[in-house]
Formats: structure tokens, sequence, C-alpha cells
């Protein structure tokens, strides 16, 4: 099977582990005039197809181990050949950026000129062998075509595996295996919210909050058909108390939803304790396997086609169903 399929298709301070204290969703006051994303690997690619189609919405972006916008071109075969771990043939930037600027003309997705002021935090591995290097160069490459440079932030340094880097939590941090969680004496997580808030304060010891699950297909309808059941997010004390808070939404990647790695990404990246002490609402939409058409093994976020051919903008069914998660536990 090729490498993609089996790999890709597949605390930061001293953390206590969180104990899943799942309840319904209780009443919050979420500000949703401006949130942030981030994720890795397929999700880094969902991360940046939500940035692109609602920059109107979006401030800020993180992003590990993913490749441009739009990179697959809706073809799976391009996703493999190009987007991967190999460029065969290179990555034609100057196509890809006609696409999304042709796309903002359709208002498919919103106007790029949005993108100027907003924060984006990349990251890539010098051992990740998952996604290549120059995929992660072609991306920040693009986006500093859209967003001043003052503005970018891209991490490329760091001997890391194909995972999410943290001070101490998950597998050792050359090991690109299940949870694809690190311990890499790197604090990801804080690193990148640091760069996208602003004022932000340190993150706590330990976590104050509990994580919540919600009904994705309750809140985003047929949208939600190639999502999981359940969805989660961490809610920190005083948001849950009546607190006004922020949103910032998390992708896992491939074979790091819920059902293959239990609460890992959920609890494990350090996003947390962070959340904790700047009043953010963490949301960590899941996504489920299919070996049935839409086929999706090893579930990953659609950044090829799977859900359709207009995957990567407004009218994408799973970037669509994230945005009415969000509005949704807003107006619970």
């Amino acid at each position: 099977m090729n490498k993609f399929i089996t790999g890709l298709l597949t605390p930061i301070l001293a953390i206590a582990p969180i104990t899943a204290t799942f309840a319904q969703t209780p009443p919050l006051k979420l500000d949703v005039e401006k949130i942030t994303v981030s994720g890795l690997s397929s999700g880094g690619y969902m991360a940046n197809q939500m940035h692109i189609a609602y920059s109107d919405w979006i401030s800020g972006v993180g992003i590990i181990a993913a490749g441009p916008y739009y990179c697959a071109k809706g073809d799976i075969t391009t996703a493999l050949n190009q987007c991967v771990d190999k460029e065969d043939p290179p990555i034609d930037l100057t196509a890809l950026n006609a696409v999304a600027e042709k796309q903002a003309q359709q208002k498919a997705i919103a106007p790029l000129s949005n993108l100027k002021d907003d924060k984006v935090w990349l990251f890539h591995g010098t051992r990740d062998t998952r996604v290549s290097a120059q995929a992660t160069d072609k991306l920040a490459q693009q986006y500093t075509q859209w967003v001043g440079s003052e503005n970018i932030k891209y991490i490329n340094d760091k001997p890391v595996a194909h995972l999410f880097p943290t001070v101490k939590n998950g597998s050792p941090c050359m090991s690109s295996e299940a949870p694809f969680i690190g311990q890499c004496d790197y604090d990801a997580a804080g690193d990148m919210l640091s760069f996208l808030l602003d004022d932000v304060k340190p993150a706590t010891d330990t976590t104050n909050g509990r994580i919540i699950s919600y009904n994705q297909k309750a809140l985003a309808g047929k949208d939600a058909d190639t999502l999981a059941d359940k969805g989660y997010a961490y809610v920190p004390k005083q948001c849950e108390q009546g607190e006004t808070c922020h949103v910032h939404v998390s992708f896992h990647g491939c074979n790091q939803y819920a059902e293959a790695v239990d609460m890992a990404y959920v609890e494990q990246t350090g996003l947390n304790n962070w959340a904790d002490a700047n009043n953010l609402v963490v949301i960590y939409p899941q996504t489920r396997k299919s070996l049935f058409m839409p086929l999706n093994p090893q579930g990953c976020w659609d950044w090829w086609g799977y859900t359709g051919e207009d995957y990567a903008t407004r009218d994408g069914k799973q970037l669509k169903a994230v945005r009415k998660i969000v509005l949704g536990l807003a107006s619970n």
C-alpha cells in the first residue's frame, strides 16, 4: 500500500492527565467574531483550507507538516505525487495561486486581501519523512504572497518526526507512530498560540477545566455525514462559569481521530493548558474512517476531494460542518 495511505492517511509543562468528564454542552459565551485554527498533517491541510475559505472570520492559523492551498487539485493521484513525501512533478505555486484568485472572484472563498494582517505559524520537523520539507516550504512561499512577512513564523530547524511536538507527552520524538504526539522538549502549542494571539499568559501547570462532547451531526446536519457522531471541546472552568471566551479549532491528523487514539489528541498536545490561562475554548472536531465511498480508511480530513470537488471552498461539506459546529456551540 502507498506510503501515504499507511502514513498520512494515517504537558507542555508538567501536566496532570485530564479525566475526560463528558457532559452535555454547557451554556457558553463564546466570542466568535474572530477565531484561530490549527492542525497537523491532513489537519494542517484542513486548517489551511478553512483559513483561506473563511479569512474574513479567521484571524490566525497554525500548521504542522502540510503543503500549500489546493495542492491536491481535487485528485488523490496528485496528492500522492506532489503533496506528501515527494514532488513529481514539482508543485506549481503560480497555478495554485491562480485557482485561489479565481475562487475568490467567484466568492467561493473570502477575498484574499483579508489575509494581509493575519498571523500564520508554520512548522516542519527535520526528521519528518511523511511530508516533505519542500511541500511546507511551498506553503510558506504561498502565504508570503498574501500575508505580511512580519506576520509569518516558520520553524523548520528542529529534529522532530511527523507528529505534534510537546515537551514530554506522547511517543519518542523521532518516531512517527500513534498517537502522533511526541516527547520533543519543545512546546509547539505554546509557541503557536503565543504567536497567533495577543497578550498571551503562561500556560497553567495543571488543567482546571473539562472535556465535553457534543453531537456533530445535530449541530451540522448533512454536512457532517463524513464526520464522527461525537466531537469534543476543552472548556476552561471560567468559560463554563460564564466568562466570555475566545475559540481555537484544532484539527487532528490521519489516524488521530478519537476512535483510533482515544483522547490522546484532545488531551496531550498542550493546547488545553494554554487555553486555561487565556480564556480559550479549544474545539476538536472529529472525522471517522470509511471503507466504503467516500473512501477514507485512515480518518483523514478532506484535502483532496473525497467529499466533492468544492472541498476546499465555502461550499465544502466539512468546512461548512466545522463552521456550523463552532457557531452552534456558541449559541447553545
